[in-house]
């Protein structure tokens, strides 16, 4: 497919994971893709990235818009996620939460929206089911999310007269290396796999193809007038009720 032909796309943690299989589809179809985190990525043009300094964000998007000379897709991925109740949480671990997955999105979006203006550019924001629900011991997480699907909504009414789109896309459970290792940390992990499948009314998990398929959608010209929601990507996981086990 050829719908980001001519294009740059910047992807933020796309060295594993979600981010991986999101700037691998949007290379398949067409873009120039650049990712921007921590650690080396051999796939990809990519720049070194700790989103925890706020000086990061500006500088990744220079250096993308050095190198390729336009910025037409921005893909906020990058996150991470530490458990804690809230009264068991320290204000540094709160602050840099709040930091990653959050603020960063936020500078990168103000140092993006030029060039975004420029090429009448997509924004798509990697939020959570978290943002609308919440697992246990998830309030920071849950937190950030929640104000990313906000940040994503506002961004749409204020830039979108200017020919910028943004959308966020909210994944459940998505089968990636960490997911992997967080279920064989089960006594039982093909017990707890079949319990997930139960919970999900298509019967199985996510695989990382499933979001960036609806992200190079969201990206891409066909959704052209789609601005401002969040899709959740879940296999219908948040709209089943439960019911007594």
């Amino acid at each position: 497919m050829s719908r980001f032909a001519g294009k740059v796309a910047l992807v933020t943690g796309g060295r594993m994971g979600i981010g991986r299989a999101i700037a691998r589809r949007l290379r398949d179809d067409g873009a120039r893709v650049f990712t921007a985190q921590r650690g080396e990525d051999a796939e990809f043009e990519s720049f070194p990235a700790d989103f925890a300094d706020p000086d990061c964000p500006a500088q990744v998007i220079g250096q993308v818009v050095g190198a390729a000379g336009r910025l037409d897709v921005l893909v906020n991925n990058a996150g991470v996620m530490q458990e804690a109740r809230a009264e068991d949480m320290s204000l540094a671990d709160w602050s840099r939460m709040i930091a990653i997955n959050l603020t960063a999105p936020f500078l990168l979006i103000r140092a993006a929206l030029p060039h975004l203006r420029a090429t009448k550019g997509a924004i798509v924001n990697i939020g959570s089911i978290e943002g609308i629900g919440c697992n246990p011991l998830h309030a920071a997480y849950s937190a950030t999310k929640a104000g990313l699907h906000g940040l994503t909504r506002a961004i749409a009414v204020d830039h979108g007269a200017e020919g910028i789109r943004c959308n966020a896309v909210a994944p459940g459970w998505i089968d990636t290396d960490l997911s992997e290792a967080y279920i064989d940390s089960f006594p039982d992990p093909p017990a707890f796999r079949a319990g997930l499948a139960r919970i999900h009314p298509v019967g199985r998990t996510g695989d990382p193809s499933d979001v960036a398929a609806l992200v190079a959608w969201l990206a891409s010209d066909e959704a052209a007038f789609v601005a401002g929601p969040v899709f959740a990507v879940d296999g219908g996981r948040m709209v089943k009720l439960s019911l007594p086990q």
